[in-house]
């Protein structure tokens, strides 16, 4: 399978994107979703096709359930046929249902809002799930990994320490990306430390 895009220059036509930063991949459909930071929108681009269509968003920035703020990170659930989407500057994770150009609320506040807490997000950058359905999330700018069993909006860090950053082994500066292999163990890019670390399953 090959996609190719040859765009030379931001924009927010179908056929250009602005600081695209995460990617989920649809083997049946043969489509690949894409996080469109900057253009505030999740756009879907067919086999060999370099025009796309938007799926959510592209309304501008904002926090209402039709827009996205920033989002980083889309994953696609093949077995729900729903989207996930780390909203990252509106500080939540949101989820999208096919045909229906509104989210409803995974983790983090409705409003924006930034926190500490177990049900709060300071920057969710990127996320991904493991088989039973539960999520991890990499909470960049609270220095923390937050695990969510499946369906819940409470999370448990596993990873770091909220709200606090640090360059040993138990700590994170920024992480950007977290990863599962096979046996569940952990995988963060901790950005700001210039280190993949690695966590035993929690």
């Amino acid at each position: 399978m090959l996609f190719f895009f040859c765009i030379v220059s931001a924009g927010d036509a179908i056929n250009k994107l602005n600081y695209p930063y995460g990617v989920a991949l649809n083997p049946i459909l043969n489509e690949l979703y894409l996080a469109d930071k900057d253009n505030h929108r999740i756009i879907s681009f067919a086999f060999n096709n370099t025009n796309g269509t938007v799926m959510f968003g592209g309304n501008g920035p904002g926090y209402n359930n039709t827009q996205l703020r920033y989002p980083t990170c889309v994953y696609f659930d093949s077995f729900s046929n729903n989207w996930v989407v780390c909203n990252t500057e509106a500080h939540n994770v949101v989820q999208f249902t096919a045909y229906v150009n509104m989210w409803t609320i995974v983790a983090g506040n409705i409003n924006g809002s930034v926190g500490t807490t177990s049900t709060e997000f300071y920057t969710p950058f990127k996320l991904t799930f493991d088989p039973m359905g539960n999520m991890y999330v990499a909470d960049c700018n609270n220095h923390r990994i937050q695990f969510f069993n499946a369906n819940q909006k409470n999370g448990i860090t596993i990873a770091g320490f909220s709200g606090i950053s640090g360059s040993n082994a138990t700590t994170l500066y920024r992480p950007r990306s977290a990863r599962l292999d096979n046996q569940l163990n952990l995988y963060v890019a901790d950005s700001q430390n210039h280190l993949i670390q690695k966590f035993l399953r929690y």
